[in-house]
């Protein structure tokens, strides 16, 4: 079912149907189409209802003449209805009223936001606290980066020993094998190629041993060091923006020495007077 906009032709007609012949203008009306009763400008209007409308007019033609005639002959036909008529779309629906529990977590959000915003007023942040507000997992996104880069080095390490590991075993058979294929010339094809087989297998297997026996040793040296303690001590020290003034015990000395002599004899006396 197609919907069209009512114009102000079709609400027209629909006046015009409903002063000719109104029974059969509600029998147009169906239960799965828009109701014509009332209808206005912009409200929805089935095509199989213009195509009806036009039906109708059509058979009362003879009771829309006035005594000047016809109007346009035909004033409703189906073409006139359908000009200005685009297809209908539905508004929107409403918006949905917020629950009381999500407008109570939406003010409690907001009030907690206010009381941050006026501490941080109060208390000017530093700059690394102020990135660390700003982004609240910033430090924690630097250290899963980083992590994530260690981890991405290990395994590239790891996948690179394996793979020269591998090309290190293919060359040691290959080369054995060949070298026994070349030193047993003078034997038979058969015995050649078991023996080469046959040597290839052996280095293989002395390959795998001796490498599992590396991993062996350096799966225990790496135990053996984790269960050494770990002692720390303090190499240096430092006092961050600390000042320390110290009073200086020297005594300037003038060209001729009597500004010291002086000071020294204030000092004399003065100490004279407070032990007695």
């Amino acid at each position: 079912m197609v919907l069209l906009t009512t114009t102000r032709a079709v609400v027209r007609a629909l006046e015009t149907a409903r002063s000719v012949a109104e029974d059969e203008l509600l029998a147009l009306e169906r239960p799965s189409e828009p109701p014509l009763v009332d209808a206005q400008a912009g409200s929805p209007i089935s095509h199989a209802q213009l195509i009806d409308l036009a039906k109708l007019l059509k058979r009362h033609a003879d009771k829309l003449e006035t005594g000047e005639g016809a109007q346009d002959a035909m004033p409703y036909r189906l073409d006139s209805l359908l000009r200005g008529c685009s297809i209908y779309t539905p508004p929107p629906p409403p918006k949905k009223e917020p629950t009381p529990e999500y407008k109570a977590l939406m003010a409690r959000l907001r009030q907690q936001e206010e009381a941050r915003a006026y501490t941080r007023m109060l208390s000017p942040p530093s700059h690394l606290a102020a990135s660390t507000h700003a982004s609240p997992l910033a430090y924690l996104d630097h250290t899963d980066t980083f992590d994530i880069s260690a981890d991405d080095e290990v395994s590239y390490a790891e996948v690179h020993r394996q793979i020269i590991l591998i090309i290190n075993v293919l060359v040691s058979i290959i080369a054995v094998s060949v070298f026994i294929w070349v030193a047993a010339r003078h034997w038979s094809a058969p015995k050649r190629l078991g023996l080469s087989l046959g040597g290839s297998l052996v280095i293989a297997i002395a390959e795998v041993v001796i490498y599992s026996g590396y991993v062996r040793k350096i799966n225990e040296a790496k135990t053996k060091e984790r269960k050494k303690p770990e002692i720390k001590k303090i190499v240096e020290s430092w006092v961050i923006d600390g000042t320390s003034e110290k009073k200086s015990s020297s005594v300037p000395l003038s060209s001729n020495g009597t500004e010291a002599n002086e000071q020294a004899d204030d000092g004399i006396r003065f100490r004279k007077g407070k032990h007695r």
